[in-house]
């Protein structure tokens, strides 16, 4: 009886085995086929150039359409409309680029006829209201507008610039283009700022297009290379970054190196965050998003790509309220290949 009960339990376990390897068999199947098993799903479909996305407190998302200066407000998946950012004068790269939002308090960073200037508003629930320029006469141009805007964990509002194509800006401490600015949310000047009468943060930036801090407070910006190399840097203040004298790693004196470099065709980095302990860098040209460990040192581990190829060029990823992470195509931005449902926004959860 005994040794039939034992041979009774062997079958069963070798048939459980069994099932087991049938399971993963025809798991590596359907990766191997191409099949979709991303985890990555669209949250909404149909934007024209989404580049800003913030988040209200309920949970909300608004969104920054750059050429036609509307924003959009997102709501369990429905799309409509909050109004749009008056000013607005499209060209190249330039037009409504970077949202944030504190209450129902919202900043966005726009390209006008005469200069990019960040606006504040008020969100009524509804609609957007009460247009009002708190920073102005940062440089404008076809390109390299910079245009990220961010609130810190110390409650200063920090602006991404660019140096319009004139890299002679980026090193001119009396400009404010290529640099990262830190303001007040009223748009005055901190007074612990590297200069007391100066919104420069850090400078030397040829076009900054992704800030966020980690757990430990340190704030990172991704930036866009010339010829040779993209840039992940950790920001410190009055900071040197180099260009125009140095494009990536240098030996220049006084001037920081970045924390990852990427040659042109594998990155083009604009958005960035920081999620589960890793910073993410969404990328344009090189069609993917990052994924890069960060220790509690502010070591950084091996960057690996996700979805290479698979949505096209990658504008911008955020934290959600909801504990996924988001990122936005940019396919219709006059350098992609639209495809149907673009632009779209995608969740992941990690």
């Amino acid at each position: 009886m005994a040794v039939s009960l034992r041979a009774s339990v062997k079958r069963a376990v070798l048939a459980l085995a069994s099932a087991l390897m049938l399971v993963v068999a025809c798991a590596n199947d359907v990766e191997s086929s191409g099949q979709p098993n991303d985890g990555a799903e669209d949250v909404a479909t149909g934007l024209a150039v989404p580049w800003g996305i913030a988040f209200l407190g309920d949970g909300s998302a608004l969104i920054a359409e750059r050429d036609s200066g509307s924003v959009k407000r997102l709501v369990s998946g429905e799309v409509t409309d909050a109004g749009s950012v008056a000013g607005v004068a499209p060209r190249g790269e330039g037009g409504l680029l970077g949202l944030a939002t504190a209450g129902d308090t919202v900043f966005a960073y726009l390209t006008t006829g005469q200069d990019n200037r960040v606006v504040r508003m008020r969100f009524d629930g509804n609609t957007l209201t009460g247009q009002t320029p708190i920073f102005t006469g940062i440089p404008a141009g076809s390109r390299h507008d910079g245009g990220r805007i961010a609130f810190g964990p110390d409650g200063k509002l920090y602006v991404a610039t660019g140096e319009t194509g004139n890299p002679g800006l980026s090193q001119d401490k009396s400009s404010l283009g290529g640099k990262l600015l830190r303001i007040n949310p009223d748009g005055s000047i901190p007074s612990d700022n590297p200069d007391p009468s100066s919104p420069i943060w850090s400078y030397g930036h040829r076009n900054i297009q992704g800030l966020a801090w980690d757990s430990a407070g340190r704030l990172w910006a991704t930036e866009y290379g010339a010829n040779r190399v993209d840039e992940l840097n950790l920001i410190q203040p009055g900071g040197n970054y180099g260009w125009p004298t140095a494009e990536g790693r240098s030996d220049e004196p006084g001037l920081i190196n970045p924390a990852v470099e990427w040659a042109t065709g594998e990155a083009s980095p604009s958005g960035l965050a920081y999620y589960g302990g890793s910073l993410w860098v969404a990328c344009l040209r090189g069609q993917r998003l990052y994924r890069i460990p960060v220790g509690g040192d502010g070591a950084l581990g091996e960057p690996v790509a996700l979805f290479a190829g698979q949505y096209g060029r990658l504008r911008t990823v955020e934290p959600a309220p909801d504990g996924t992470l988001w990122f936005s195509t940019s396919n219709r931005d006059g350098r992609g290949s639209p495809r149907p449902g673009d632009d779209r926004i995608l969740r992941l959860a990690p």
